[in-house]
């Protein structure tokens, strides 16, 4: 078996034997609903998967496992798991405690609560994402451009300082105007979001600084831990919506956390891939691709504040991005080996 290929060995393998053990104790109608669920997990986080490539291949071979270790465990019970039940609580007044027993005991109430709380997980993911995906283009120093006609005058508008944080903001209040039954939990919530994201950069960009004047061990390390928290971060704000939409497909808690933490953990292992195959310097345009469907996505989730979204618009969002950034990037490869043939 080729050495690239062996990473997929252990998700493969823990994969079979969960989706059995669904079949074995729930029956056929389980472990299709939790086969579904692991598909819709990898199709709406595939572009998860090219952001963090990126951010990964900053990473030592020490850090990129601990982010399929540690990471995976705090991808599937934390993000899928506890962190709900926290914003459940939070949203309804109730112990965290008092939320975990409804979840185990009346899944379908819990639910309800949960969908109860999208506004306030929409509005937080929404404005992380988006902040994500102007960082990325509201960038003065990008010199690639996929979709020239917009990539390369937007950039220009990055020499406005914080101009982003802005756009969002501005974007958030007309938002909440338009719902103002729940406008003070989305502005919170989405206020929350931006810090969080401002946070994180700013902890990263420290943590940078400190390595390059400090001890090279000491501060590979400190980087390390600022990008696998960054990391985190952002599979929470890709997963959270999608922790709604299961519980919208079946009320098995069990199935839920098999399917959606199988996705979790096929998305983490994808990523790991495409690092070591160098994807993302051969495919000059799936990053700009990648950041497109996560601009799509929060877009999305701001919009599903206003008017429901079928999760089916918003998989296919990214995927179209993801696989027309892939299609040009191929193009643009033999283009440039066109130009360099003799």
């Amino acid at each position: 078996m080729n050495p690239i290929y062996r990473i997929f060995l252990v998700p493969v393998l823990l994969s079979v034997l969960l989706l059995a053990g669904i079949f074995g104790y729930l029956g056929l109608g389980a472990f299709l609903v939790a086969l579904l669920l692991v598909v819709l997990e990898v199709t709406l986080s595939f572009d998860n998967a090219v952001v963090n490539a990126k951010v990964l291949k900053r990473m030592d071979p020490v850090w990129q496992q601990r982010f399929l270790t540690w990471g995976i465990l705090i991808a599937v019970f934390g993000t899928r798991v506890v962190l709900p039940i926290l914003i459940v609580a939070v949203s309804v007044g109730m112990s965290p405690w008092a939320v975990s027993v409804l979840a185990a005991t009346d899944p379908e109430a819990y639910g309800h609560l949960l969908e109860g709380a999208h506004y306030a997980i929409a509005a937080f993911g929404g404005m992380f994402l988006l902040m994500v995906a102007l960082k990325y283009f509201l960038d003065v120093n990008k010199d690639v451009h996929w979709i020239q006609v917009i990539e390369q005058h937007v950039s220009k508008w990055g020499r406005i300082e914080a101009v982003e944080i802005a756009v969002s903001l501005l974007l958030l209040v007309v938002i909440s105007m338009f719902v103002p039954a729940h406008g003070v939990t989305i502005l919170t919530a989405g206020i929350f979001g931006l810090i969080t994201f401002v946070l994180v950069e700013g902890v990263a960009s420290a943590f940078a600084v400190e390595g390059e004047e400090s001890n090279v061990a000491e501060g590979a390390a400190a980087g390390g831990l600022s990008l696998f928290l960054y990391l985190e971060v952002l599979d929470t704000s890709f997963s959270l919506d999608g922790v709604i939409g299961a519980f919208a497909i079946t009320n098995l808690l069990p199935v839920i956390i098999v399917g959606l933490g199988i996705g979790a953990y096929f998305v983490r292992t994808l990523t790991i891939y495409l690092v070591r195959q160098k994807t993302l310097e051969s495919l000059v345009y799936i990053e700009h691709g990648a950041h497109w469907a996560i601009l799509g996505l929060a877009l999305s989730m701001l919009a599903s504040l206003v008017f429901h979204l079928p999760e089916v618009f918003i998989g296919l969002v990214g995927i179209i991005f993801i696989g027309a950034s892939v299609y040009s990037s191929f193009k643009e490869r033999r283009a440039a080996l066109a130009r360099t043939a003799p």
